[in-house]
C-alpha cells in the first residue's frame, strides 16, 4: 500500500476466499455493527472518514465488491459480474463474520440495490438505514437515462473508453463533488485501484448490467427488491442527498419520500454523487448524531 494511500486510508483489512478469490473488506472497532456499500466506480476508500468517525462506538464492515478497490480483479470466466452475486457475496460475508445483531447498512450508488436486496432477503437483520445518492428500484419514468451511461452500456467505444483510458472512473472524481472539487491526489486514490484493462472489468460490468427493460438481466430481482422495501418505512431512516448528482437527481429522491415519508432528510442542493466527500463535515456528524439518537 503506498504511503499516500495509507495516509488516507489508515486501516488492515482483511480477505474472505470467495472460491479462490479474495475478497476484501474492512472491519474496524466493535459495537453494534455498521455495514456500508460501495457503488461504482468507488470502492471501500469512499467510507475511510465515516469509519473513522464510528469506529469508536460501532462495528464498521465495509466490503470491496470483487472486481473494486483490493479485492481480486477476475476475468468472466472466474466470476459473474451481476447484481444477484454481489448480494451473495455481502450475504457470505456477514454470515463469515457471524454477525448476530441487526445492523445497520449505509448505502451509496450500486450499494442501495445490493444493500436492499440483502434487507429485502433478511428483513428481520435490520434495524436502520442510510441512504448516500442510490436507488433500489427501476429508472423513474420522469427519468431519463443518461447519454453518458447509455454509451458505456450500450457501444463498442463506450467500453473502450472505460477499459482502455479509465473514462469512467476519471470522469466520476472530477463530476462527482460540487462545492468542494477533488484534489489530485484525491482522485488518484480513488482511480488507483483501476489502472489497467483488466482491473477496470467491474467498472464496465456495472454499467453493461443496469437493467432499464423486462428481459434484461437483473431486471425481475430489482423488480422483487422495489415491491420489498416499503416493509422498512417505519425502521428509522436518514437520507443526505447531493442535488447535482446527474444520475441520482431529484427524481430518485422523490422516489425515496414517496416510499419513506417519515424518514430524516438533508438536501445539499450545491452537492454532487461523492456526498461524503462534498458535504463531509456536515454529513458525517449527521450520521452519527442519527445513530446515537435512534439507538435501542
Amino acid at each position: 500500500m503506498s504511503s499516500d494511500l495509507k495516509r488516507e486510508y489508515p486501516f488492515t483489512g482483511k480477505s474472505l476466499d470467495l472460491g479462490g478469490l479474495n475478497y476484501h473488506f474492512l472491519d474496524e472497532g466493535e459495537g453494534l455493527p455498521v455495514v456500508m456499500v460501495h457503488g461504482n466506480p468507488s470502492w471501500s476508500f469512499y467510507y475511510r472518514n465515516l469509519v473513522l468517525a464510528l469506529r469508536d462506538r460501532y462495528r464498521c464492515i465495509v466490503p470491496d465488491h470483487i472486481g473494486c478497490g483490493l479485492s481480486d480483479k477476475p476475468g468472466d470466466d472466474r466470476y459473474d459480474y451481476t447484481l444477484s452475486r454481489r448480494v451473495d457475496d455481502l450475504e457470505q460475508l456477514l454470515e463469515h463474520l457471524e454477525i448476530r445483531e441487526k445492523i445497520t447498512l449505509v448505502l451509496h450508488d450500486w450499494g442501495g440495490m445490493i444493500g436492499m436486496a440483502y434487507a429485502v432477503r433478511y428483513p428481520e437483520r435490520i434495524r436502520r438505514l442510510v441512504m448516500l445518492n442510490t436507488g433500489a428500484f427501476h429508472l423513474p419514468k420522469v427519468k431519463q437515462f443518461p447519454l453518458a451511461l447509455k454509451i458505456c452500456r450500450d457501444t463498442f467505444i463506450g467500453s473502450l473508453l472505460v477499459r482502455g483510458f479509465n473514462a469512467f472512473s476519471l470522469a466520476a472524481s472530477y463530476v462527482g463533488c460540487k462545492r468542494n472539487p477533488m484534489s489530485g491526489e484525491l482522485r488518484h486514490l480513488y482511480q488507483l485501484p483501476y489502472d489497467s484493462w483488466q482491473n477496470r472489468i467491474a467498472t464496465l460490468r456495472f454499467v453493461q448490467d443496469i437493467p432499464l427493460e423486462p428481459g434484461d438481466r437483473g431486471y425481475d430481482l430489482v423488480t422483487s427488491i422495489a415491491d420489498g422495501i416499503d416493509r422498512f418505512k417505519k425502521l428509522p431512516i436518514l437520507i443526505c442527498w447531493g442535488e447535482l448528482d446527474f444520475v441520482f437527481d431529484r427524481h430518485f429522491l422523490t422516489q425515496w419520500e414517496k416510499r419513506f415519508p417519515e424518514a430524516e432528510i438533508h438536501r445539499f442542493p450545491d452537492c454532487g454523487h461523492y456526498i461524503l466527500e462534498d458535504a463531509r463535515d456536515e454529513v458525517l456528524p449527521l450520521i452519527s448524531a442519527f445513530l446515537e439518537r435512534t439507538e435501542e
